[in-house]
């Protein structure tokens, strides 16, 4: 963190345990206050708009004050861990946060610009800004939870939320797809349900800080078996090989912000529980070489997959599945430098999923399509959007200076350091497939981009108009009948280039970022700091308090010296 920062996040610091329920309170007020306006969606789009500027200021403050002052956390409801509900702000979930608000954020006025272009009276705009906030209110919550039972509750809402969303529009294809969608979370949720009722009965508690103290003492068997149970409920979420067959399916039926959002967002949230159980609950690496597994197979499956479609968002829908594997890859390597790499490549992974997937509801609006079987000339008549498209997918297919292939870099680094045989062959899977990649956006962009849209197969069938937030009808025209060829809405495109802009910046600030990263990673995987900010106790002798301990035993937490406990702190030492 830069010195010249800090000052100003001293004085926001005392404020953390104020800032911290924020990221939950702001999206639930604010999508009630969207449901009250419901017959004024002007109302509706500044609250919505206003909420998630809000949230992004309040995540990078967040992501300050968890650097430069360690952990913090929030014990709502009055009771103090580990019986109470304790959210908790680390280096770890403060990035998470801070990047999904940025998402958030730009497809909401994505959103908002192409409904008033489009704006009608048949489709449901107004539950779109109340849903979408709820979906955020649930992605927050679950990256702040500090027990199972409200990671849970996160999971659930943004699930129901999703539920709604991907059936906007209410197209035969969009409610198949939901159904399927829904059953799949479901069975996932059941899982999870499961896995927590396993979690309890073998430890007695659901808060993560004491379930990683008390899974110590519990047999092998046992403490694989609830960990088995719930890497299953997070790989259904996170979409990896051999759990990842609903996501192409669902996806590329919804409208593309709303497919935009689910890319960026949700399945990293499967993949930041992994992250959270592997660091926090179950450290002692018993699934290390499956997760090692897993990932060579998502990477291989999902690439190979996405050569095989010709319809852009189905192609985007398994780069997805492939790149999740490089994020597991960095999990299952079990050191820091691979954690590093793995929330560093979490960050890069979610604007660039976002962006592209924006990229192609502006492609849908100018072509009328997203089949590569009748795209084309849009090089020529469509030149910002060639540009929009091509920045996120060479920084996803890898093309140095990218922060696609700077996280790449970091995380074959830290196979190499780790050293095994199957870190070995992990390297030379990810490169494979980085250069597979790199072959289906260059597809993408000589067949949708560079070829003369009479040399496609189909080229003089589009889509009908786009309809409100659900981008296409299933009438196919003339192409030469359609009559909004052209008409992207700047918002649109101020949207889409705000998420291009912030991938190149993080390649100007790669250093830093990555810097974060690595202290997010070393701190995740330091269980003691955890554990002491999480319950107030010294894990290790339960007898002792946080405010008996000194300041050279607690860094993070004593870092400022006007954090609450240091006087107490202080007043120990010296006596």
């Amino acid at each position: 963190m830069s010195e010249f920062l800090a000052p100003y996040v001293d004085m926001v610091a005392p404020y953390a345990p104020y800032l911290i329920p924020m990221m939950i309170l702001l999206p639930a007020f604010s999508a009630a206050l969207t449901l009250l306006f419901a017959r004024h969606p002007s109302i509706q789009r500044w609250i919505a708009l206003i909420a998630l500027a809000g949230l992004m200021a309040v995540s990078f403050m967040l992501v300050a004050i968890s650097d430069l002052h360690g952990i913090q956390t929030v014990q709502i409801g009055g009771w103090d861990a580990p019986i109470g509900i304790t959210l908790v702000a680390d280096r770890l979930s403060s990035i998470m946060l801070a990047v999904s608000s940025i998402v958030l954020f730009a497809v909401m006025r994505f959103a908002i610009a192409q409904g008033i272009r489009d704006g009608g009276t048949e489709d449901p705009i107004a539950v779109f800004q109340p849903t979408y906030l709820l979906l955020t209110m649930g992605v927050n919550l679950s990256f702040l939870a500090g027990d199972l039972f409200n990671l849970y509750v996160g999971f659930e809402i943004f699930l129901v939320a999703s539920y709604v969303l991907l059936t906007l529009g209410a197209s035969a294809s969009r409610v198949r797809a939901g159904i399927n969608y829904v059953v799949v979370s479901i069975v996932s949720s059941m899982i999870f349900l499961i896995a927590i009722a396993g979690v309890y009965a073998a430890v007695g508690t659901i808060n993560l800080a004491q379930i990683g103290i008390r899974m110590e003492e519990v047999p092998d068997g046992t403490r694989a078996a609830v960990f088995g149970i719930l890497l299953v409920a997070f790989g259904i979420k996170a979409a990896v090989v051999p759990l990842d067959a609903w996501l192409p399916d669902s996806y590329p039926t919804a409208p593309s912000l709303v497919t935009a959002i689910f890319a960026g967002l949700l399945t990293k949230a499967g993949v930041y529980t992994i992250i959270r159980m592997r660091s926090t609950v179950f450290t002692d690496g018993e699934f290390d070489d499956l997760l090692l597994v897993v990932a060579l197979a998502t990477m291989i499956v999902g690439i190979l997959g996405a050569m095989a479609q010709t319809d852009i968002k189905r192609l985007l829908s398994f780069t997805l599945v492939s790149h999740i594997g490089y994020m597991i890859f960095g999990i299952g390597l079990g050191t820091a430098p691979g954690l590093s790499g793995a929330i560093f490549y979490a960050v890069h992974h979610i604007l660039v999923q976002t962006a592209l997937f924006l990229v192609v509801g502006l492609i849908e609006r100018q072509g009328g399509t997203s089949s590569l079987r009748r795209l084309g000339s849009l090089m020529y008549t469509a030149p910002v959007v060639a540009v929009l498209y091509l920045v996120p997918a060479l920084n996803l297919g890898g093309i140095p200076p990218f922060s696609g292939f700077l996280g790449k870099v970091v995380l074959l680094q830290a196979g190499a350091e780790q050293g095994s045989w199957l870190a070995w062959v992990l390297i030379g899977g990810a490169v494979v497939t980085s250069l597979l990649t790199l072959y289906v956006m260059v597809l993408v962009w000589s067949k949708g981009f560079w070829r003369d849209r009479k040399d496609a197969p189909e080229g003089a069938i589009a889509m009908a108009r786009p309809a409100p937030l659900a981008d296409v009808t299933e009438d196919e025209v003339e192409f030469t009948e359609r009559q909004d060829v052209g008409r992207i809405p700047f918002g649109m495109l101020g949207s889409t280039g705000m998420l291009v802009t912030v991938l190149c910046a993080i390649t100007l600030v790669a250093g830093p970022l990555s810097g974060v990263t690595d202290r997010a990673a070393e701190s995740a995987q330091d269980t003691t700091i955890y554990r002491e900010a999480v319950l107030g106790t010294n894990w290790s002798d339960p007898g002792r308090t946080l405010d008996q301990a000194t300041p050279d035993q607690e860094p993070d937490q004593f870092q400022n010296r006007d954090h609450p406990l240091r006087p107490a702190a202080d007043e120990e030492a010296n006596n």
